[in-house]
């Protein structure tokens, strides 16, 4: 690919396990960029266009709401994919697998990633692991029709699959927000980890752990990504109202601060706010004048905060309300994110052991503040 992501010891799996084998049907086109879906393609309506959507370096939703919608509109929350060919060969690459490495992937999805992997290393050195029946029974006839036979296990992909244990590789095709003690303990001393990892914040990069003999794991992150989490890991994002107990402006105390909410809307903003502020999302309410509210919630359902953006402003209103001062944590974390020099994703690191997360900036010895 343009971008170097395929690279020539990867090459020889990419033609002999064409995408299309793992596409279904009917898929959900999304952006190479961004996270929304377009409409669905049907490879019987439509053919040229189905075509045209696997071979386009873009993500394919194969699945809504956990396999309970139907149809071919879209659900409500995406729930399986076919990822983007650059992230998928970038992921491979980083693994850095020996032709005789066993390999645990986490998320079969349609069964490319375990594919690719079997060929690469042949089908009895990979277990993939998949949450979902339905996902993992069709995973398993593309499999089979492509000639390989990798150990396919419907389970919680959070608990590995420790009766292949110890492996050389994991990887997830699934985000997490704690990387599974379970994967690093059915890892080599030596072994390498490449999962996404994001906040509950929002933003999200590839981390690649390498583990130690004393049973941590740590290592930086490598690049942007944007997958579906794992579903023993998904959280509950109550709405605005929730919050809400009184007439506006609900208890909450108003200012005006100087950071604007176009600021902190960033996938690198969102991810350096994130780590530095646990237990808060935000989400965004636009109005048809183009202006718009960023609220701010913490999972607790006991504080949250708005932030009104409008054209040509130099100052914006804030309210905030609850024992957090959210706006204040927010702003507190993007100024030092902004004092440390706008670091990119590639400075930031993680440090895990069976008791705890440790993001750090630059090295292990440096870690990001926590704003709560």
């Amino acid at each position: 690919m343009a971008n170097g992501s395929l690279t020539s010891d990867w090459l020889a799996s990419y033609n002999a396990v064409p995408r299309h084998w793992f596409v279904p049907d009917t898929t959900w086109p999304g952006q190479a960029d961004g996270v929304r879906q377009g409409e669905a393609v049907s490879r019987q309506a439509d053919p040229a266009a189905w075509w045209s959507a696997v071979y386009s370096d873009v993500p394919l939703t194969t699945q809504w709401d956990d396999g309970t919608h139907t149809g071919d509109s879209r659900g409500t929350m995406p729930t399986s994919s076919n990822s983007m060919p650059t992230m998928v060969f970038s992921m491979l690459d980083a693994l850095d697998v020996a032709e005789d490495n066993r390999v645990l992937e986490i998320g079969t999805g349609t069964g490319w990633n375990a594919a690719l992997l079997a060929h690469r290393v042949g089908p009895g050195n990979v277990v993939t692991v998949e949450v979902d029946e339905g996902s993992a029974t069709d995973a398993q006839g593309r499999l089979a029709r492509a000639g390989y036979s990798p150990t396919l296990v419907v389970a919680d992909g959070a608990e590995g699959y420790a009766k292949a244990a110890p492996y050389d590789r994991v990887i997830a095709t699934c985000s997490v927000g704690r990387v599974p003690y379970a994967w690093v303990e059915q890892s080599r001393p030596g072994g390498v980890i490449v999962a996404p990892w994001g906040p509950e914040y929002g933003g999200e990069a590839v981390a690649r752990l390498t583990v130690g003999d004393d049973g941590t794991a740590t290592g930086r992150f490598i690049g942007s990504s944007a997958f579906m989490r794992l579903r023993q890991q998904r959280t509950p994002r109550p709405d605005s109202l929730t919050y809400l107990s009184a007439p506006w402006p609900a208890g909450g105390a108003r200012f005006r601060s100087s950071l604007s909410p176009d600021d902190v809307g960033g996938w690198l903003e969102m991810f350096s706010i994130g780590v530095q502020v646990p237990g808060a999302f935000p989400l965004t309410e636009r109005y048809p004048d183009g202006t718009y509210t960023l609220w701010l919630h913490d999972t607790a359902v006991t504080s949250w905060a708005t932030a009104d953006w409008e054209p040509d402003r130099t100052d914006y209103e804030v309210v905030q309300s609850g024992p957090r001062n959210l706006w204040d944590e927010v702003e507190a974390a993007w100024r030092w994110w902004d004092d440390q020099g706008r670091p990119g994703f590639d400075r930031f690191g993680l440090t895990v052991t069976a008791d705890s997360h440790a993001v750090w900036l630059d090295s292990p010895d440096n870690p990001v503040p926590r704003r709560s």
